[in-house]
Formats: C-alpha cells, sequence, structure tokens
C-alpha cells in the first residue's frame, strides 16, 4: 500500500488543509495533492472531497471509512519504528477497562514497569466489549476486562473478585461501621453506574427501574469528583472505594444485602507467538503476587 499517500491522507484529515498538511509533512502541497491522487487511484475511489472556491476539506464516506484503516496503520507503523529502534526486546500491549486500569491494575504495571529486562510496554483503555474485538483483531495481547464473552479464537479466565460497597462523603452521621439497609437509601441521593447485568438486576429489586431522580454517570472518576455532600451515595467496587478513601473525602459502608461481586476477567488470544508467550509468562508471575492484597 502507498506509505506516503496513507501519510498525506492522515494529515490532510488531521488539519483540514492541503496547505497545512504540506506545512506539517515539509513538502509542496503540489507533492501531497499527487500522493492523496495516487492512493485514490490505488483505493479506486475518492477519499477527500475537493469543493472549489472554499478552503474545507472534508472526507467523502469512502473516506470516511478508510480512515479508520489508516489509523490502524498509523499505529501499526509506529510499533514498527519502535521494535526496529529497542531491538529484540519482548513487547506486551495491555488492553483495560477504565476502573479496572485506574483502581485495580496500577500495581501490575507498575511492576511490569520495574521488570529487568525492560520490557517495551504500551497500555490502552476501552470498554470491555471494544476490548473483545480489538483483541481479536490482535491489536493488543491481553485484555482484562468486566464481562465475560465467548468467542472462538479467545480465552477468558477470571482473575479476580471485586466485591460491591456502598461509598459516602466523610462526615459525622455516615460512620464507617454501619451497615446499612438498602431500603433506607433515596434515590434521589444516588450517582448510578451500571456495573453490569447483576448488578442491574439486584439494583432493580430495591429502587423503580422507571425512578430516574438519581444522577447517572459513564465513569467511577465522576462519582469521586461529584459525591460531595453527607445524602449523597453510589455503589462501587471495593477496589474503586478504597482509592476513594485515601482522599479522606469519603467513608465505605457496608449494605445488609449487597449486589453480587463483580467478576473481572483476563482474555488473551489463543494464537500466540513465542515471544508474546513469553511476555505473558511474565505478566501472570506479577498477577500472582497482586492477587493477594487485592482480595484483601
Amino acid at each position: 500500500m502507498n506509505a506516503a499517500g496513507i501519510e498525506a491522507f492522515l494529515a490532510i484529515m488531521q488539519v483540514h488543509s492541503l496547505n497545512k498538511a504540506a506545512e506539517r509533512l515539509n513538502v509542496t502541497q503540489a507533492t501531497v495533492s499527487y500522493r492523496l491522487k495516487m492512493l485514490e487511484e490505488e483505493m479506486g475511489g475518492t477519499l477527500i472531497a475537493r469543493s472549489k472556491g472554499t478552503h474545507t476539506i472534508e472526507l467523502t464516506p469512502f473516506g470516511e471509512n478508510f480512515a479508520v484503516i489508516a489509523e490502524r496503520w498509523r499505529i501499526l507503523k509506529q510499533d514498527t519504528e519502535v521494535l526496529q529502534a529497542v531491538g529484540p526486546q519482548l513487547r506486551l500491549t495491555i488492553g483495560g477497562s477504565n476502573s479496572l486500569n485506574t483502581y485495580v491494575l496500577s500495581p501490575l504495571y507498575t511492576a511490569l514497569m520495574q521488570h529487568v529486562p525492560r520490557l517495551s510496554l504500551r497500555f490502552r483503555t476501552q470498554h470491555s466489549t471494544e476490548l473483545y474485538d480489538t483483541l481479536e483483531r490482535r491489536e493488543i495481547d491481553v485484555a482484562f476486562v468486566k464481562m465475560k464473552k465467548n468467542l472462538p479464537n479467545i480465552t477468558v479466565e477470571p482473575f479476580f473478585v471485586d466485591t460491591m460497597v456502598l461509598i459516602r462523603y466523610a462526615a459525622p452521621e455516615n460512620k464507617a461501621s454501619d451497615i446499612l439497609d438498602p431500603a433506607s437509601l433515596q434515590r434521589k441521593d444516588e450517582m448510578y453506574m451500571n456495573w453490569g447485568p447483576a448488578y442491574e438486576a439486584w439494583h432493580n429489586t430495591w429502587w423503580d427501574p422507571l425512578d430516574h431522580t438519581y444522577i447517572p454517570v459513564d465513569t467511577a472518576g465522576l462519582i469521586y469528583s461529584l459525591l460531595c455532600n453527607a445524602k449523597q451515595w453510589a455503589v462501587v467496587p471495593q477496589s474503586t472505594a478504597r482509592a476513594f478513601v485515601k482522599s479522606g473525602r469519603f467513608v465505605i459502608q457496608k449494605l445488609s444485602d449487597p449486589p453480587p461481586a463483580r467478576i473481572c476477567y483476563k482474555a488473551t488470544h489463543i494464537h500466540l507467538s513465542a515471544a508474546t508467550r513469553s511476555a505473558l509468562e511474565i505478566l501472570n508471575h506479577y498477577m500472582e503476587r497482586i492477587k493477594e492484597p487485592l482480595s484483601q
């Protein structure tokens, strides 16, 4: 495939201008136009919509589809350049969901970064469903996810069970020793995050799913930022709650009828190179070391 043409296309896509793309690539505008034309001929379709009398550059529908492939090509090219620079070094690309990367896996990542001989590491954060797709495309070597999915080329195994707890703003009336009945919690004071089907089923037994007086959030970080008075509450995994409590702003409370524990999974592709197997053996070694502290 025309590497120079893809670089020109990506530059145009990023700056929305042939002239600025030429400046970024340190070539003439005519060269950028020629490279783009050669790429379009190779692809058999128009990628960039050219309008006379306007400086605005837009992608055609064909160009929008190609942009996804071009971005993956850019990442692969970058990985190749890194491999050439570092030489015969074990490489490992790890994907994880936001809450796992932030609140569970940082000790594992720290241990991997300190490993001798040095590993070439890359980390990615995506939703669990996206991570399975990324793993199937072999863009990552291992994924840490919050849901199990049965796929023919993917091996999935549990690596950590995270109990669910109540997190409250630290105030005299909120004592860490308290065990609360879920019925005593007002829905209007809730910061609600859906932790999965089992959690949602438990939640619906206590609160009317049609009652939308709560505040919905899609990341645990938002709970940390927005939970700011004594009446507010949220249910989060214990690993997340422990990280919150370190700030001194929150307390952990237990529920008399808690939701099911969250099971976290490690997923890998069944077809692995010898080098990837070696890198994963190192990862598994450090995983065993962090499992006990996580479970306490």
